[in-house]
């Protein structure tokens, strides 16, 4: 009986599977926060971009 607690990995198999665990749920955060960034700056580039054009039209068309 006491041979045989040697050779127990249980706990072992069980940290390695929670740490795996943990690294695919960091890299999952990291990865949607990382994309929500991302997407926010092409829209306040976009915005920005738009807002450049409308007032360069405003000028040409007081201008004429």
């Amino acid at each position: 009986m006491a041979e045989d607690d040697w050779n127990d990995d249980t706990a072992y198999d069980d940290a390695v599977r929670r740490a795996r665990r943990a690294t695919r749920v960091g890299w999952t955060a990291i990865t949607g926060t990382l994309t929500t960034l991302g997407c926010a700056a092409v829209v306040v580039t976009g915005a920005c971009l738009v807002a450049v054009f409308a007032c360069a039209y405003l000028v040409v068309s007081v201008n004429r």
